[in-house]
């Protein structure tokens, strides 16, 4: 498309959606939602949002309209707008005054003019809506270097679209032609346009005439705006600009928000087999989150999967870990000693060394940093009043006060190192806690907006700050368990600045409400967060990685900024897309391999074990040179006796990379899951799985209680 031409399309009228005026008065729209034309201008996601809750807010619950269809609709309005331009700028120059003209003479010029003022008094430019200009006036004058009435039949005939298509059917209301009392005569000036439009110049990949090329999409998936939109992007992409591509595929990651996620916990994925080569099975159909993520199928896909592994120093392999829920464990140990042990300096010498005898050289002390006070503060408000707070909502990685600090931790750890037990810690990368150390002194460290994503998010609920500087209050649906928000609220008392912080979410579920989520493609919160990570492992020759999978890169585009087109799993997320270049030059290297060269660049005696899933079980070891990862498939397949699903993985794994094998972290239970006991019982298959656990390749984890018999 030569210079001219695509300066002709770009200064031409802006056209968008149209919207009767006595709905814009029922449902009070705004005059900002609107354009000169008159017509509906949704400048971005959150305008949309705006717009439907406009009305929504005096529908009925069962008559409710989904930002996607909505955002749908305008998006192929203005499609048809643009494709009407092409059509008359390049291929067909004059063509709607030709058809203008046609009609003049088929119904005559009174009957068309008649028609053309009821429509503009239907549907209004803004000057004529405020009473500024006469409908008579806005007919007679012109638009940049466009007459008027070229430019309300150009509006009539993509009116005659959007009424024909079935799929509107639930924001009919908004534009029904019906509206108009020259029926008659509209019907009549179609067909006429129709017969007219049949005789012009071919349009498009299949050389239609331009009627027809517009009910294309329509007919083809009458009931269907997403389909519609399908068809235009693959069988009209030529003829669109990239702006017009990308937004359909962000039209398409905004309708995969409209599906509502019930409240519950965070969630994995069906656990399978990998296959490690090319060739399709079973997992490779399974999709994860609302973006329909093929997490098997694509899973080596985006980025190389070069091999990189860290060499293990001499006592990585023989470590046999138990994990220790730390504020449990002491409760525990105070029943079993008939005495307070509150702190970690107070655990006897004698559970030390049973731990020993029973052959552990790996204590994982579940809970041992300072927790965010809100985390408690919601469950008590919430009924729970024996809870305490989440451990991985975190107020900063400082050993707790209430277990005796960095005194008590000292003191159990040389204690532990005489008998041969390497103490281990989460390290939650992620995420902090919403009342965090970070969140009062370093807000800008987190994903947020400047408004609430949601028009209808309101924050009226107690505040969980325990700091007099800043507010902090989570959105009013949790209280209620009517909604789950993406983003809490932050005051700043001092400046009255407002932020809204995206809660920690791994797109398969609910947000987690007790934590903010860190904004990993600035390079300052990964240089900050890897600083963290070094401050554990000053402290802990074995860190544990929670939710590692979700600071992949592959994965926190997904999350936080889709490509255009795989959004969808974090609600509003859709707003932020960036393209893969785009992202790939903000996040240049895969985190986790930056974290792993330097710790073993300068504190190689630290084991680093990876909690991930998605089938990223062998990249976090083989690429990202992690020395140990979760097995997951381990539990869940001899759980639920899929003993040939396992023998695949281990042979898979076995021709693939022996080395993956070695490094995976086998268990029956951990934090997350139900007990050993539950999920095997107390017979046979429960110690049969113990002993392939503690003989397979890898890392043995056993869970608290598991070895008295308690879990």
């Amino acid at each position: 498309m030569d210079n001219k031409i695509l300066t002709k399309l770009i200064n031409t009228p802006t056209f968008e959606f149209h919207i009767a005026s006595e709905i814009r008065k029922k449902y009070e729209i705004d005059e900002l939602f609107f354009s000169i034309s008159g017509n509906v201008v949704f400048v971005n996601n959150a305008a949309v949002r705006n717009f439907v809750k406009k009305i929504n807010d005096k529908r009925e619950a069962a008559e409710h309209v989904k930002v996607g269809e909505v955002n749908g609709a305008g998006l192929l309005d203005e499609i048809y707008h643009f494709l009407f331009r092409i059509y008359e700028v390049q291929i067909n120059p004059g063509v709607i005054k030709k058809a203008l003209n046609h009609l003049n003479n088929s119904l005559g010029e009174d009957s068309v003019r008649k028609l053309l003022f009821d429509f503009v008094g239907l549907f209004p430019p803004f000057d004529v809506f405020k009473g500024q200009s006469s409908v008579f006036d806005y007919l007679n004058s012109f638009t940049e270097d466009r007459s008027n009435l070229e430019i309300t039949l150009e509006e009539l005939i993509l009116l005659s679209f959007a009424n024909i298509n079935p799929a509107n059917k639930n924001i009919l209301e908004l534009f029904d032609q019906n509206y108009l009392s020259e029926k008659e005569t509209f019907q009549k000036a179609i067909e006429s346009l129709e017969s007219f439009f049949s005789n012009e110049k071919k349009f498009g990949p299949d050389n239609q005439d331009f009627f027809t090329f517009l009910k294309t999409p329509i007919l083809t998936n009458p009931d269907n705006i997403e389909a519609q939109l399908d068809f235009i992007r693959e069988k009209w992409g030529i003829l669109l600009d990239e702006k017009f591509l990308n937004r359909i595929l962000s039209g398409k990651d905004l309708m995969k928000e409209d599906i509502i996620l019930g409240f519950g916990g965070g969630g994995g994925a069906p656990v399978f087999a990998p296959q490690y080569k090319e060739g399709m099975n079973e997992a490779d159909f399974l999709t994860l989150g609302k973006s329909g993520y093929r997490y098997a199928l694509d899973a080596w896909k985006d980025y190389d999967e070069v091999e990189k592994f860290t060499s293990d120093i001499d006592w990585m392999p023989r470590v046999v870990m138990i994990a220790k829920n730390t504020y449990v464990w002491l409760d525990q140990l105070s029943k079993k000693y008939n005495r307070l042990i509150k702190t970690l300096d107070q655990i006897p010498d004698e559970e030390l060394d049973q731990l020993s005898a029973w052959g552990f050289n790996g204590l994982w002390l579940i809970g041992i940093w300072e927790r965010s006070t809100a985390s408690k503060k919601i469950k008590h408000i919430l009924g729970n009043v024996d809870a305490v707070a989440s451990a991985y909502s975190l107020y900063d990685y400082q050993i707790a006060w209430d277990i005796g600090g960095e005194y008590a931790y000292n003191n159990l750890n040389e204690r532990a190192r005489k008998r041969g037990i390497r103490l281990a810690s989460d390290m939650v990368p992620n995420h902090t806690g919403i009342y965090s150390k970070w969140v009062i002194e370093k807000p800008e460290y987190f994903i947020q907006s400047q408004v609430p994503p949601f028009p209808n998010y309101r924050f009226s609920g107690p505040d969980l700050s325990d700091d007099p500087t800043v507010s902090i209050r989570i959105e009013d649906g949790y209280w209620s368990r009517s909604d789950a928000a993406v983003v809490f609220q932050r005051i700043d008392n001092r400046t009255g600045e407002v932020r809204y912080i995206y809660h920690g979410n791994d797109g398969t579920n609910m947000p987690w409400n007790d934590t903010s989520q860190l904004n990993m493609i600035n390079s300052e919160v990964r240089e900050a967060v890897i600083q963290k990570i070094f401050e554990v492992a000053r402290k802990f020759s074995i860190i544990r990685f929670d939710a590692a999978m979700t600071l992949a890169k592959k994965h926190f585009s997904r999350l936080w900024y889709p490509v255009p087109g795989r959004g969808g799993d974090i609600p509003s997320r859709s707003d932020y897309s960036m393209t893969q270049e785009e992202f790939d030059r903000m996040f240049p290297q895969e985190f986790w391999r930056e974290v792993v060269d330097r710790i073993n660049n300068e504190m190689p005696e630290t084991l680093l074990l990876a909690e991930a899933f998605w089938l990223m079980e062998g990249y976090f070891v083989r690429t990202l040179g992690m020395h140990r990862v979760y097995n997951s498939a381990f539990m869940h397949m001899m759980m639920k006796e899929e003993n040939a699903k396992y023998r695949d993985l281990i042979s898979n794994t076995l021709e693939f990379e022996p080395e993956i094998l070695k490094r995976y972290v086998n268990f029956m239970s951990n934090p997350d899951e139900e007990t050993a006991i539950k999920q095997f019982g107390t017979d046979d298959k429960y110690f049969g799985v113990c002993i392939m656990m503690v003989t397979l390749p890898g890392l043995p984890m056993f869970a608290h209680g598991q070895i008295e018999g308690f879990t």
